[in-house]
Order: C-alpha cells, then structure tokens, then sequence
C-alpha cells in the first residue's frame, strides 16, 4: 500500500482548466502561456546549435556563457554586478529552482510563510521537505502585505519567507520602501528569503520593478527566481536561473545536481546567443505587455465585470458580482467556459482559506490580439 507524501495534492487547477478548454473549444486564458511564438531569431538558434552538435549534457551549473549574459542583464537592469560562476545558476524551469531552494533550507519542523493567494508549488516543496506554510493572506482589495498579520506569523521556527512580485494572480507589486520594511523586520532573525520573480520585466505604467537583486542587505539571504519562458514567450522549453550568494548557491546546487542535474543544452545555447544578441529585448517588454493589458482592459470597460489594470505579470482579475454572485469562483470559472467559450482561472485556489465573498477570476491577456478580441466579445455579451 503506498502512503501518499501529498494526499492533499490532485491535478492543477491549470492543468483541469486548459482541458476544459479543450473539450468545449473555449478560448484558454486560463493558463499562464501565450498563444504567439517567441523571436523567430531565437528560435532559429535552438536548430543551429542542434545542427552544431550541442546536444550532449550542459554543465551542472549552467553554460558559462548564459550565466554570464544573465550576470550582465542583471547589471543592465539592477545596477548591481554577480558572480556568474558563484551566484548563477540555470535550472530546468524556475518551479524546479525553487523547489531546489526549499529542499536545501528547510528542515523537518521548520516553518515558511507563503502570502495568500499564493502559487501552487510552494507549499508542496515545503512539505516534502519536512517543513509546514504559515499562510498569510494579503490584504485586500490591492493583495498588499498586511505587516502585522506578518509579524504575528513569526515564530522560533520561522526559516524561510516566500515573496512573489510581480504577484500571481493578482498582478500586484512590491515597493523598495516594503523591501526595506521586511528587511528591519527580519534583520535580527535567522529567516532566508525566495523571490520569486519571474514576471520581473513585465511591470507596467512606468513603474520600475523593485527586485531583492537590488537590496543588498536582503540578497545576502535570498534565493532569486527568473525565468527565461517567461520573458521570451517559451513557456514549453522550462528553462530558468536562480541568484543566490555563493552559499547559498552552493547548498542550491547540491540538490539541483541531484534532481535534474542539468537544464537542456541547445536551448541554453540558443538563449545565450539571443541575450548577446537582442539586449533590447526585455527592455521592450513592459510596452509589449502593456500594449496587451490595455487593449484587453478596453475592450472590457464595457462589460459587466468590474477590475482594476494590473501593475505587473500578463494576467488581470476581474470581479463577476455583478453577473453571477450566486456562484462560486471555480463554479463560475467552469460556468464561463462551458457556456461562453472562455476559459479563466478561480482565484480562491491560490488561497489556503479564501475569503467567502470573493469573486474573482484570472484572465490570462499574454495572446494574440484577435484571441483578446474574440474573449473580449464573448465577456461583453454575458
């Protein structure tokens, strides 16, 4: 008979989603991925470096040459110089990144705080690793840190605390002046931090993203999550990188080695060449974005939905009482999908307690302009 170590753990809500959209022919802007290819320059190397022969494993750590184009976007976009061969690392997908992270800080009885609505791995990595989420939800209706419910939170066993800004779902934004107050508040406790901050270019209205990368005392004890799937529109090639100090990085590599070993060679080649190549890139991609959230939002504004423009990631909550308060936000998500041809995500599977009152579902707005358009018709006529 097998003991589940996750008895609690089913198919994702965005793998159940995503199916559902499938099977109806809904429009998916449940799941987190765009419906476009990422540069067709970039693409073209994935081939060039097959055809080159670079298929044999990468080294543990990452090809040296895209940690050293990570290390040099970092400087472009923080200020800040790091080591790529002691505080970068490439790991297959920044999901596997953090669950390495967790494996190497907790220890059986120790406690993480997760903010609620939090995203899904977190909790699971803790707990296969011995450890138990203190779940403090964000104040609403902004998904702000409530600093008293963090500070009451606090224990002897506190180890770690899990950040994610830009935030999924709810697209909110982290300050400096909140990064400084986090970091007087843990300035005398032996807590570690993860960032995860994979929609750190995707930060919107000319806000600029406030990154633990750029806080010195608070990266001495962090583990800072990116992806690359996330900024090139590649979700599929699961390709990520996590910065840490070197001892960080260290105990990180030490579990990394022993999970994947290594991310996919030709990928990280193509990667690499790119980032040389098209240092623009990321520098665009907030106007991107915001091009697509905008237009998405405007075409909403005449809809019976009510929400406020995200500030950060490719996904914008919306509030349904007005069309359907009788309904829960996973029976409400299903309702839209079955019976208006758009799929979204419920926001209250991201919480360990939601709210009773709430009503909000996640839209997915990294697509085309005509998949915008055609969810945007179908939302309009509800």
């Amino acid at each position: 008979m097998i003991i589940s170590k996750l008895p609690n753990v089913g198919t994702t809500i965005f793998t159940r989603m995503s199916q559902l959209a499938v099977e109806t022919g809904a429009l998916n802007l449940s799941q987190g991925f765009p419906d476009f290819d990422g540069p067709q320059a970039l693409r073209d190397a994935v081939g060039r470096h097959i055809a080159a022969g670079h298929n044999q494993y990468a080294p543990m750590t990452g090809l040296p040459a895209l940690r050293e184009q990570v290390a040099a976007k970092i400087a472009r976009s923080y200020g800040r110089m790091f080591s790529a061969d002691t505080e970068v690392t490439i790991v297959p997908g920044a999901t596997q990144g953090i669950f390495c992270a967790i494996q190497a800080l907790i220890q059986p009885g120790d406690e993480v705080i997760v903010f609620d609505p939090s995203y899904d791995s977190y909790e699971p990595s803790v707990e296969l690793a011995g450890g138990r989420c203190v779940h403090v939800p964000l104040a609403l209706p902004g998904f702000s840190i409530d600093w008293q419910r963090l500070q009451d939170a606090l224990s002897d066993k506190t180890r770690l605390i899990i950040l994610n800004s830009p935030h999924n779902p709810s697209g909110a934004l982290i300050s400096r002046a909140e990064l400084d107050q986090l970091a007087g508040l843990i300035r005398e406790r032996d807590i570690y931090l993860i960032s995860d901050e994979v929609y750190e270019h995707l930060v919107f209205d000319g806000i600029q993203h406030a990154s633990v990368l750029g806080h010195d005392e608070l990266y001495q004890r962090a583990f800072v999550v990116s992806s690359f799937g996330k900024t090139y529109h590649v979700t599929g090639w699961k390709t990520g990188y996590v910065v840490a100090p070197p001892a960080l990085s260290a105990e990180l590599r030490k579990v990394h080695q022993y999970v994947s070993f290594c991310g996919v060679t030709p990928l990280q080649w193509a990667l690499a060449d790119y980032m040389a190549e098209h240092p623009e890139h990321v520098e665009e991609l907030p106007a991107f974005y915001q091009a697509k959230r905008d237009l998405f939002c405007d075409l909403l504004a005449g809809s019976r939905f009510t929400f406020t423009r995200a500030a950060g990631t490719y996904f914008q909550l919306v509030d349904y009482s007005a069309i359907r308060s009788d309904l829960d936000d996973v029976a409400m998500a299903e309702w839209l999908t079955r019976e208006h041809g758009v799929a979204a995500i419920p926001v209250s599977v991201f919480y360990q307690s939601p709210p009773a009152d709430l009503r909000l579902v996640r839209f997915c707005f990294a697509k085309r302009e005509e998949t915008l358009r055609q969810a945007a018709y179908k939302l309009c006529a509800i």
